[in-house]
């Protein structure tokens, strides 16, 4: 038995939860997977999984064996990268998650500028707004927002998480009502749907003043945030977005940063953008470049 692939055959099917899956995610048939976890099995004397119908679950050898075989394939996979940095060249693949709206809000351009400055390097990007999946999902890096205090995870603040108001000139010019602290609750709003958020009350400080205030109803309310820029781009109404998200708008004047003076307190996502990674991770020669590239990028868009 090739114990490198059967060993990645078996994380893959820790990962995937499927027979199926793994065998797609792998370039191989169902049969093929479930016959090399049994010689696994045959080998180690235990079983992996319990296997129904519907579903497959580790056992308790199981756990104690994809954890070691995670390792042992980190492990390897960090000797290799060695291998490449005595060439002065990274390889192999780089595997990141984050939300879906730092995808287009900047994401996306590190990810072609990093991939061109390294051929060599394979990068693979899933955008999810699903925190439980995410974070669960054995990436060589997550970037994320709000705590994370996972054991077996490093999170280190790369950037700011700075909420702002900004709506469309189009939407100023069409709304008589200037836009004050008194009458916000007269403005139509534009209300990103979170379970983590606070559905009533957020609060806004200048200085030592601090201002909480109701919630208003929001003329659309949604959980995809990239919808909720559009329609403020459109000019429906007023935002309450990360920074991150609105600079380029602000910066071409395709959206107004409103109440300049007042910060927003952060919300539940938290003060900060978190790179997060594995602790066997630490160092990783790809991951560590990838943070620093990217840290450099939001350094000069001023989100740092």
């Amino acid at each position: 038995m090739d114990k490198y692939s059967a060993l990645t055959t078996l994380v893959c099917v820790v990962e995937q939860n499927s027979f199926s899956r793994a065998a797609e995610q792998l370039g191989k048939t169902p049969s093929a997977v479930a016959k090399t976890i049994a010689g696994l099995e045959a080998e180690l004397g235990a079983r992996l999984f319990e296997r129904s119908t519907r579903r497959i679950q580790l056992t308790e050898a199981g756990r104690l064996y994809a954890q070691a075989a995670r390792e042992a394939l980190a492990c390897l996979g960090q000797a290799s990268e060695a291998i490449g940095q005595l060439q002065r060249e990274l390889h192999g693949e780089l595997r990141i998650a984050a939300p879906l709206g730092f995808g287009a809000a900047f994401l996306g351009e590190v990810c072609a500028r990093f991939a061109l400055d390294h051929p060599q390097l394979r990068l693979q990007v899933d955008l999810s707004d699903d925190d439980q999946v995410i974070l669960g999902s054995g990436h060589d890096l997550i970037l994320h927002e709000g705590a994370c205090d996972l054991p077996g995870l490093i999170a280190r603040p790369i950037g700011r998480n700075e909420i702002v108001l900004a709506a469309s000139p189009a939407y100023l010019a069409r709304q008589p009502l200037e836009v004050r602290l008194d009458n916000l609750l007269e403005h139509d709003w534009l209300l990103y749907w979170h379970p983590a958020l606070n559905r009533h009350i957020w609060q806004l400080r200048r200085g030592e003043e601090v201002r909480r205030l109701e919630l208003p109803v929001g003329r659309l309310l949604s959980g995809n945030y990239d919808l909720l820029l559009s329609s403020a781009l459109a000019g429906l109404g007023i935002l309450h977005a990360p920074l991150w998200s609105v600079a380029p708008y602000l910066a071409d004047g395709r959206l107004v940063r409103l109440l300049p003076d007042w910060m927003v307190d952060p919300d539940a996502f938290g003060a900060h953008i978190l790179a997060v990674y594995p602790s066997h991770r630490r160092h990783a020669h790809k991951v560590q470049v990838f943070i620093h590239y990217l840290e450099q990028y939001l350094r000069e868009q001023q989100l740092a």
